[in-house]
């Protein structure tokens, strides 16, 4: 299996992106992002993704050559149309003009619609917190959860994110969670690599449990916290896509295939200043908390191995599976 640094991984990934129609500045987001996720060992948002992601924008149900714009409709609003591209570039405008947004109002929202698959949701919100910003990241996915009592699904996955920024320039606490069980992209992998999936992640089409991951993409998730996880997936749904102009989950197209229109879903970011709502000693207050945690054996802060997987990948390179080194090859 090939090994490879991050700025060898992420021209490869650009490259083939590139092949598949999308502009050079486009696909270089893109690749940062996949290659991100998966040096984070979020592998379901990472390179597995490419020969996907290339398939939509050859189809055209993603533009790879789509510019986002951005208005402001209010004093602390950012509205974002992704115009049917890639959802990295309209997330980079918004890394890159709510913080001094933030800053001057003490909180800001911004707004995506027309927008596509975000990836790892915990990194847009990270981006914010190292600017010094608490984040929030709500996001639609196309249906693949049905409300509780129900077989039809109406609901996607629907990550949730969440960024605070430490003092004494430690990494922020991230927490990114879907709201199945499990995000759907670890099933998608599965599937790419042939392997089953544990009990108790999804349904087939027939509403039966399954272990096929094939027959669960054709199925249901099934929700974080059973009734509890659906609640919050309407909650998503609201926040994301019903008053961000966006399609709904049962109204997009999938991003597992290049079948269709384009999805359309939406991305909801909150960033909040916490010197405004609590002063100058805010984080110190972050820092007891997180000390709480850390002082007992055995247990840690969300994101954690995460940095660990992040740091290893920086010294020692990605490994990459043959069959996904010739999959990213063969776009």
């Amino acid at each position: 299996m090939p090994v490879l640094t991050i700025t060898q991984a992420e021209h490869v990934v650009a490259a083939a992106l590139e092949r598949a129609n999308t502009s050079p500045e486009n696909a270089a987001r893109v690749a940062r992002a996949l290659v991100a996720a998966e040096a984070d060992g979020l592998k379901g948002h990472g390179l597995s993704r490419v020969p996907t992601y290339a398939a939509q924008a050859k189809a055209g149900k993603v533009d790879g050559r789509a510019t986002p714009t951005a208005t402001r409709p209010r004093p602390g609003v950012l509205a974002v149309d992704a115009a049917h591209g890639f959802a990295y570039p309209a997330l980079a405008i918004v890394a890159d003009e709510l913080p001094e947004i933030a800053r001057a109002q003490g909180v800001a929202a911004a707004a995506i619609r027309r927008s596509h698959h975000c990836g790892a949701a915990g990194h847009p919100v990270e981006a914010l917190a190292q600017a010094g910003l608490v984040a929030l990241l709500f996001a639609n996915t196309p249906a693949a959860i049905a409300p509780w009592g129900g077989s039809v699904p109406v609901f996607g996955t629907n990550p949730i994110a969440f960024a605070c920024p430490m003092p004494a320039g430690r990494a922020p606490i991230v927490v990114d969670l879907s709201l199945s069980k499990v995000a759907r992209g670890n099933i998608l992998a599965a599937k790419q690599k042939g392997e089953p999936i544990p009990e108790g992640w999804a349904l087939d089409a027939n509403g039966n449990p399954t272990t096929d991951a094939e027959a669960a993409l054709k199925g249901t998730m099934l929700p974080l916290g059973d009734a509890k996880g659906t609640a919050l997936a309407l909650m998503v749904e609201l926040l994301a896509a019903g008053i961000t102009g966006a399609n709904y989950a049962a109204e997009a197209s999938s991003f597992l295939d290049a079948e269709g229109p384009p999805p359309g879903t939406g991305q909801l970011i909150l960033a909040l200043d916490p010197v405004a709502l609590g002063g100058e000693a805010s984080l110190m207050r972050v820092s007891a908390l997180a000390a709480m945690i850390e002082g007992q054996d055995g247990a840690r802060l969300p994101g954690m191995r995460r940095l660990a997987l992040r740091e290893k990948a920086r010294a020692e390179g990605l490994t990459v599976a043959d069959a996904t080194m010739a999959a990213i090859e063969a776009v």
